[in-house]
């Protein structure tokens, strides 16, 4: 085991060495090989490329190094692409703060069978007046940037559950397709790591 493996639970030890290919032998050269790919595309900021934070993206994708690697360049893209969402991106944001006060997103405290985080949404809950659904989805990947930072939540992974029920015309008037763009994009490249 190596240090960037402390703290895992045995259990998820094993789970990482058999469904993602984590080999602590050869940990360090896997994710050197992902450290190596980032000259290959100058266009991108990469604004990390310590080892803790490639190892997010190995685990993501199985420790396949091209695919992990596409995964690091479209993360990084994304938050070119989209400067002005992560300006003060922070819980003390005021529309950010609001979202989180009101459940955007809401984690349930026990992990499922799986050992995966559980966030619920309750769509309906969006008050317009005092967020927008910018700030919703600024909440929601503030939130699963904090919680990757977790070793067990990178191998056992979360589950989102959006509850439209009771969701209105007015709230839904809102979702325009550049809007259902952006959140897709960003959550794509959240939840697939």
């Amino acid at each position: 085991m190596t240090h960037l493996q402390a703290g895992l639970s045995p259990e998820t030890l094993e789970k990482a060495r058999l469904e993602l290919n984590e080999n602590p032998d050869t940990l360090h050269q896997d994710i050197q090989e992902v450290r190596d790919m980032v000259i290959t595309r100058p266009d991108i900021g990469f604004l990390r490329t310590d080892d803790a934070f490639i190892l997010r993206f190995l685990r993501a994708r199985k420790f396949q190094h091209f695919e992990a690697f596409r995964l690091l360049a479209q993360y990084f893209e994304y938050r070119q692409q989209n400067l002005d969402m992560f300006k003060s991106f922070k819980a003390t944001d005021p529309g950010i703060k609001q979202a989180l006060k009101d459940g955007f997103p809401g984690g349930l405290a026990n992990l499922d069978h799986y050992g995966r985080k559980i966030l619920v949404l309750f769509a309906a809950n969006w008050d317009q007046s005092r967020y927008t659904l910018v700030d919703i989805l600024r909440a929601i990947l503030l939130s699963l940037e904090a919680m990757i930072e977790d070793p067990e939540l990178q191998v056992n992974g979360f589950v989102l559950i959006i509850d439209w029920s009771n969701f209105t015309f007015k709230q839904a008037s809102k979702l325009t397709p550049s809007m259902l763009r952006l959140a897709i994009e960003g959550l794509q490249v959240k939840t697939l790591l």
